[in-house]
């Protein structure tokens, strides 16, 4: 399985990007996905996390109410609709698959239960 993540770039506060992740060599739609991020000295955090069927959606706190994931498993593709963003969301975004088929609930938030990553991609919000 390979993971591919676009989309980030440099943002001023306050404003949108969309990130996507494609993913080839498996079988997409099986599987949970979910968004992580690694800000500079810092450990690796969960951000959002999505069950194989979309029911089933997680969100860092301090995402909620700004941030969407969503995936369209007929093009194998994830997103993280980042909205309203702040310097502090700035970091390496990454896009993961579970280690298992149909996982969900709250082991979506957890990264120990993911096993393929995408190479990652940046964000940067500016003041």
């Amino acid at each position: 399985v390979q993971l591919q993540a676009s989309g980030g770039g440099s943002v001023q506060a306050g404003g949108s990007l969309r990130l996507s992740c494609t993913a080839s060599g498996g079988t997409f739609s099986n599987y949970g996905m979910g968004w992580f991020r690694q800000a500079p000295g810092k450990e690796r955090e969960f951000v959002a996390g999505i069950s194989w069927s979309a029911r089933e959606k997680y969100y860092a706190d301090s995402v909620k109410g700004r941030f969407t994931i969503s995936r369209d498993n007929a093009k194998n593709t994830l997103y993280l609709q980042m909205n309203t963003l702040k310097t502090e969301d700035t970091a390496v975004y990454y896009c993961a698959k579970t280690r298992g088929t149909y996982i969900s609930g709250i082991s979506l938030t957890r990264d120990h239960n993911y096993d393929y990553w995408g190479q990652g991609t940046q964000v940067t919000v500016s003041s």
